[in-house]
């Protein structure tokens, strides 16, 4: 389970670069796809080669998967916890438009920054694993800031309760996402203020 937990969150870790990039805009203001291989609007595939050395990954369409995250989501709302559907909304709403925000042009510079301090702080915490001054736990806890990924697993969490019909649980997990989600939008919100 711990390898399961390390690879999924490198995972996600070397694939940032992929979700910062995934809407990119033309100069012409139209967006074309920025995944390599992918189809343009006239359905002609580009011709440039991937270039994600040996990381096992697809590219897949990761708005659509966050949406029908979302949709999924909500309808657990609907089921577990009704009377906080409002607010939920709103925190997703939110949660689009920082999203946006973030990913605009606006905030290149910004994100590559931040992508920059990134990428330099797992670089040293990888050469403290390979040289035994961390162990494989202590470097996925520093790379994630020390959250640990929460808000994956609380979902992951929160699925499995409402597959095994644990109504008061899946009640339960559905409030302590709904704070991590407030809590990642106040993250993004100093990020886009800094």
């Amino acid at each position: 389970m711990k390898k399961r937990m390390l690879m999924i969150m490198l995972g996600l870790i070397l694939a940032m670069p992929v979700f910062v990039s995934a809407n990119v805009q033309t100069p012409g203001g139209s967006e074309k796809p920025a995944v390599p291989g992918s189809q343009d609007k006239d359905g002609e595939k580009e011709t440039e080669e991937c270039d994600c050395e040996k990381q096992e990954h697809t590219h897949k369409d990761w708005q659509a998967k966050m949406a029908e995250r979302e949709q999924r989501l909500l309808g657990w709302v609907d089921q577990y916890t009704p009377d906080k559907k409002a607010e939920w909304t709103k925190v997703l709403a939110e949660k689009k438009e920082l999203r946006n925000k973030w990913l605009s042009p606006e905030n290149a510079e910004k994100r590559e920054k931040w992508k920059q301090e990134k990428m330099t702080k797992i670089q040293e915490l990888k050469k403290q694993l390979d040289e035994g001054k961390i162990t494989k736990e202590e470097f996925v806890q520093k790379a994630h800031g020390g959250k640990a990924m929460g808000h994956w697993k609380t979902f992951h969490d929160l699925k499995s309760a409402v597959e095994t019909k644990n109504d008061k649980r899946a009640a339960e997990l559905l409030n302590q996402l709904l704070d991590q989600s407030k809590q990642h939008n106040e993250k993004i919100k100093t990020m886009l203020a800094e």
